[in-house]
């Protein structure tokens, strides 16, 4: 049994999305087509222990999802002629002619960004049958409780079906008024393969590069979007630096002890040529290309010490000024407690806790400990330490930061006051 559920958390991280999407494609309804998957996925745990694991498991659970389709509508007694001729399509697919269609991962973000939802629901939703994330993932990336998560999906689920959405891919004329949703949710899918908020693992690379394959065919469809081109140059240059992040055993590598000579180059230069063409098109940066300028700016530097600091910080105050939030003035911080010093840093930090900002998230704990420490004041760094790993959910970065608080405790600074990763 725990080898199965392996399988299957394995099988629902990366195939998960294609699945959806493909049930989605022949049912027409997105919410039925997660319950169908899901429904699969029961069976799986209670079969494959006794049968074995199929050759194609993923191939089996749109199969069985596929047959419950049919059972349903059957048992509903309202086989109309469309359902006869889905039904009899559905009959004659087999498990080797199942082949996922990339597009169909995309048509399925912008079913899940249609309008009719609201912009938290759009992002939850397509969170969970995209990005394959538990609610409780959502709810740390979205600073949210996780009631508030499940009510988002659950309601949007229902929006979509009573609003009889259809799962497709919107005509170019519609595109403006779901591409914000759509990029966000393609950000936020990425951000939690580059960093995960739960689990034993820093990098979740099956995310990241769905997300980033994502990007890429947004960008064949939107050339004239500079965001895209932006939020692509962002994923490229962050991924370059993978290899670097972890170790053999899987702990983090701080951006002041990463290799350099790991970072992969070549994605580097795309992710600078992406950012060029956003440029090129003469709208100004916006957050996706803001951010993909702060990640070249670390990107080009040869180490921690000749990274353009105030190059950053200027970039971060325009980010400030066009989507301010804590996340994003917390980062600001950083960046000035690199160019300017801790002190400057610290007030900024102090203001957002007196505010209550990032209450529940272990991110600004964890700065406010770096600055702490590197100010002499060993106690109330350790303390803050300890904080953040408990409050954070990824088992990985939690040892970090107790070990960064035994080591100001035992009177040794080790790896403090690095910036982050």
């Amino acid at each position: 049994m725990p080898d199965t559920q392996r399988t299957l958390d394995a099988l629902w991280r990366i195939e998960g999305a294609r699945i959806v999407a493909t049930l989605a494609k022949v049912t027409g309804d997105l919410g039925l087509a997660e319950d169908l998957a899901q429904e699969a996925l029961v069976d799986a745990l209670a079969q494959w222990p006794q049968e074995g694991i199929p050759k194609n498991a993923a191939a089996w659970i749109t199969a069985v999802a596929k047959r419950k389709a049919i059972d349903a509508w059957r048992r509903e007694t309202r086989l109309d002629e469309r359902h006869r001729e889905m039904a009899r399509n559905l009959r004659e697919s087999t498990e080797e002619s199942w082949e996922p269609i990339d597009d169909d991962v995309l048509r399925l973000v912008f079913t899940a960004c249609h309008p009719v939802l609201s912009r938290e629901a759009r992002v939850a939703l397509t969170l969970r049958v995209v990005g394959g994330l538990g609610t409780e993932e959502i709810a740390r990336m979205m600073l949210v409780p996780v009631a508030t998560v499940q009510q988002r999906i659950v309601r949007a689920k229902k929006t979509l079906a009573a609003a009889r959405i259809p799962f497709e891919t919107p005509e170019p004329q519609a595109w403006g008024e779901r591409l914000s949703a759509v990029l966000a949710v393609i950000y936020l899918v990425f951000t939690e393969g580059y960093a995960a908020t739960a689990g034993d693992q820093l990098i979740r690379r099956e995310l990241a590069n769905e997300a980033l394959r994502l990007g890429r065919i947004l960008v064949g469809l939107l050339p004239r979007e500079p965001e895209v081109h932006g939020l692509v140059a962002l994923m490229e240059i962050q991924a370059s630096r993978f290899l670097a992040r972890v170790s053999r055993d899987g702990n983090p590598i701080l951006l002041a002890d990463q290799d350099r000579s790991r970072w992969d180059h070549s994605q580097i230069m795309r992710g600078r040529g992406a950012l060029e063409r956003a440029d090129s098109l003469g709208r100004g940066r916006g957050f996706y290309g803001l951010q993909a300028a702060i990640a070249q700016c670390h990107a080009v530097a040869r180490s921690v010490e000749e990274t353009d600091w105030d190059g950053i910080v200027l970039l971060y105050e325009a980010l400030c000024r066009l989507a301010p939030g804590p996340v994003v003035e917390l980062n600001r911080a950083v960046a000035v407690s690199m160019a300017e010093g801790p002190d400057p840093a610290l007030r900024i930090v102090d203001h957002l806790a007196e505010q209550g900002a990032l209450k529940g998230s272990h991110l600004l704990p964890s700065v406010r400990g770096e600055l702490l420490a590197r100010l002499g004041r060993a106690p109330e760094a350790a303390a803050e330490f300890r904080l953040a790993a408990s409050l954070a959910g990824n088992i990985r970065m939690g040892a970090v930061f107790e070990a960064k608080a035994g080591a100001l405790e035992s009177g040794s600074s080790g790896e403090l006051g690095q910036p982050p990763q």
